[in-house]
């Protein structure tokens, strides 16, 4: 028999830093913002004819255009 004291380890309820950004992600992805974003990205791809290799900016624009109401309904509160 071994004298060597076991190591105890509470693995139960810990989440990993993976699930922590996954759930942080998940929460951000389903923000009202963020759908309006989407939602705006994808009219602003649709109004440049559909062309792959845009979404990039097609988002940050969106972003843009969506800053100052974002930002005005915040100052309501």
């Amino acid at each position: 028999m071994s004298s060597k004291p076991k190591e105890h380890r509470n693995t139960e309820s810990q989440p990993t830093a993976a699930a922590q950004a996954e759930s942080a992600e998940t929460s951000v992805a389903d923000s009202p913002r963020h759908e309006e974003i989407r939602i705006r990205a994808y009219e602003i791809c649709i109004e440049r004819g559909g062309q792959a290799g845009h979404d990039l900016d097609d988002w940050l624009r969106a972003e843009r255009e969506l800053a100052p109401k974002v930002g005005h309904a915040q100052a309501g509160h």
